[in-house]
């Protein structure tokens, strides 16, 4: 029996059933469960997230490197620690419609991205890919960006699989300077 819990399970008024369960409240997903910071319409002046990044500092815009034609940012709203996207500059929604310079770019920031937080983070692996369209998941589905999600092994324990809560050990202003520093100039 963990320390402070009882046999009996406490009623916790507003939580649901009780059930002994200790909380570990995240309540900042609320705001993207509820679309905030969500375009409100496919088009580039529709509140478009990504397209309003670049024009903000790299600190205030969580933007770890800069290239030609895409940037890399950590995800708001992220699944793991160091979780980042590579995101083109140019709202684009399919992958198909990149120029081949864009392509170009945002495997290359991908393969630096994985160099990246290996040495910042040790990264044992990586779940790494793209969401085309709201019915594939994609959160904004407007604007093409590259997941690169950060893996350790055993970062999958109780806590999202029984507590379905993710523990970040990081601020994000934190993992970005991190992260911007381990990018290579």
């Amino acid at each position: 029996m963990l320390a402070g819990m009882t046999t009996e399970p406490e009623q916790q008024i507003g939580v649901g059933t009780p059930d002994a369960f200790q909380r570990l409240w995240t309540p900042h997903r609320m705001a993207y469960i509820l679309g905030e910071n969500k375009p409100s319409g496919p088009g580039a002046d529709d509140g478009c997230p990504f397209c309003s990044l670049p024009a903000k500092s790299d600190e205030d815009g969580l933007i770890i490197a800069r290239g030609e034609s895409v940037y890399a940012v950590l995800n708001l709203y992220p699944y793991n620690g160091g979780h980042l996207m590579v995101v083109p500059f140019r709202h684009v929604a399919d992958y198909t419609d990149l120029t081949d310079a864009e392509t170009v770019e945002l495997a290359a920031f991908t393969k630096q991205a994985m160099h990246t937080l290996r040495a910042a983070s040790g990264a044992h692996g990586f779940n790494i890919g793209m969401n085309q369209g709201v019915a594939a998941g994609a959160g904004i589905a407007a604007h093409l960006h590259q997941h690169i999600v950060p893996r350790w092994g055993g970062d999958t324990n109780f806590m999202p699989v029984v507590g379905h809560t993710k523990v970040l050990p990081q601020l994000l202003a934190d993992t970005r300077t991190m992260l911007a520093e381990a990018w290579p100039a």
